[in-house]
């Protein structure tokens, strides 16, 4: 049986996983892994070792974000600067 939380679920829940996140945007595992690295995805992570928790509602209207200013043509190190102004 499968160990996923069922979409119900997710989307009412105040943090998601990495892989939820990819299931509710579709955007790419790689994608979110690497705007998290750059800083440009707010996370929460009790130690070092253990899971980062995204704050659903916060973390899907930054990916929106990040999505429309690719759209427009905006480099990752542009977009990244307007995030953290």
């Amino acid at each position: 049986m499968s160990r996923q939380r069922s979409m119900e679920k997710i989307l009412t829940s105040e943090y998601v996983s990495i892989g939820e996140l990819v299931r509710i945007t579709g955007v790419r595992y790689s994608t979110l892994k690497f705007y998290t690295e750059e800083g440009m995805l707010p996370f929460e992570q009790e130690e070092e070792k253990l899971t980062r928790r995204f704050p659903r509602e916060k973390a899907v209207s930054r990916i929106e974000e990040i999505r429309l200013l690719r759209e427009q043509g905006l480099s990752v190190p542009t977009i990244k600067e307007r995030l953290i102004e």
